[in-house]
C-alpha cells in the first residue's frame, strides 16, 4: 500500500467525500439500517450498490455487523459488496476480513483545485474520433452506457475481444432489461453527466460524473476491449472533469483502479488523498 501524508488539512476534505458518499446512492436506492454499516440497495434497474459505514453514528462495525449485511445481501440476490475510506473507517478492514471477505485498495484521488480545465478538444486522440457529453436524447448515449460494462468484463488495460458486436449485444440487453431507461432518466435529471469518445457514431470509450452539490465523482470510466491503448480513457475524464467544473463543481474526485492508473489521472491534476477499498468474497 502506497503510504498516505495525511495531516490536519485534509480532515474537512475526506468529511466532505463521507457527505457525498452517504447522499449519491439515497438518488437511486433506499437505504437499509444495519447501525454501524448502512446498505443500499437500488431500485429498479443498473448497477448495484454496496454497503458502507454510516453516516454520523459513533462506533466501529464488528464481523458480526458485516455478516449480518452480507445474510441480507444474500436474502436481497444482490453483491455482497462493501466500500469505504480506509483513513476515515480505520477499523473496518479488519472487521470485513474477519467476516470473510477479501479487501482491494484503489488510489483515492482529488482534483487539484489549481489544475488547469482540460481543453474541449482531445489531444492525442485519433482523427475521427471525437470527445463530447451526451446529452438523454443523444442516439450515442445507450451505447456509451453500455460501454463500461464491457470494459468491466474484461478487465485490465492490453488491448481485448469485445468490439462492435458485443457492444451491440450489450445495448439489447439494457434496452431489455431497462437499465438504459433509468440511466436516460437521470442524465435529464441533470444527477448523471455521460461522457463518450465516439467514432463514426460508435462509442468506444465512456464515463460518468455525478454531482450533488459542490462535490461529483467521476466513475465508470471504461474503453471497448478492442479499442484500448488509444487514450480515450484520459480524453472522456478530461470531458467530465471540464463539465463538471462548467456546473461550479468544487470537488471532483475519482478512484483509480491501481497505482498504474492513478498516473495517468495525474496528468489532469488529479493528487492521491487516502484509499478507498472495496470488499468482496473471495472468487
Amino acid at each position: 500500500m502506497t503510504s498516505v501524508d495525511h495531516d490536519e488539512r485534509l480532515a474537512p476534505l475526506l468529511e466532505r467525500l463521507e457527505d457525498y458518499y452517504d447522499a449519491a446512492p439515497r438518488r437511486a436506492a433506499r437505504a437499509e439500517d444495519f447501525g454501524a454499516l448502512t446498505l443500499f440497495v437500488r431500485e429498479g434497474a443498473g448497477w448495484p450498490f454496496y454497503a458502507r459505514p454510516s453516516r454520523g453514528r459513533a462506533g466501529a462495525a464488528t464481523a458480526a455487523d458485516v455478516r449480518r449485511v452480507r445474510d441480507r445481501q444474500r436474502e436481497l440476490g444482490v453483491p455482497e459488496a462493501f466500500e469505504w475510506v480506509a483513513e476515515s473507517s480505520p477499523g473496518l478492514r479488519a472487521a470485513v476480513e474477519e467476516a470473510g471477505l477479501v479487501v482491494h485498495e484503489h488510489p483515492l484521488m482529488v482534483l487539484d483545485p489549481d489544475a488547469p480545465t482540460p481543453s474541449a478538444a482531445a489531444p492525442g486522440v485519433d482523427p475521427g474520433v471525437s470527445v463530447r457529453t451526451l446529452g438523454p436524447d443523444d442516439p450515442a448515449l445507450p451505447g456509451a452506457l453500455a460501454v463500461p460494462y464491457l470494459a468491466f468484463a474484461e478487465p485490465g488495460t492490453a488491448v481485448g475481444t469485445a468490439g462492435a458486436e458485443g457492444l451491440a449485444e450489450a445495448v439489447r440487453a439494457g434496452a431489455a432489461d431497462g437499465s438504459t431507461r433509468a440511466a436516460v432518466e437521470r442524465v435529464r435529471a441533470g444527477l448523471t453527466v455521460v461522457a463518450a469518445a465516439l467514432q463514426d457514431g460508435t462509442a468506444l470509450c465512456a464515463g460518468q460524473h455525478q454531482p450533488v452539490g459542490e462535490v461529483s465523482e467521476i466513475v465508470g470510466v471504461g474503453t471497448l476491449p478492442a479499442a484500448r491503448r488509444r487514450g480515450l480513457g484520459l480524453a472522456v475524464t478530461a470531458a467530465l472533469v471540464a463539465d463538471a467544473r462548467s456546473r461550479g463543481v468544487g470537488t471532483v474526485f475519482l478512484s483509480a483502479g491501481d497505482e498504474d492508473v492513478a498516473r495517468i489521472y495525474g496528468r489532469l491534476g488529479f493528487r492521491r488523498v487516502a484509499t478507498a477499498l472495496i470488499a468482496e468474497p473471495a472468487r
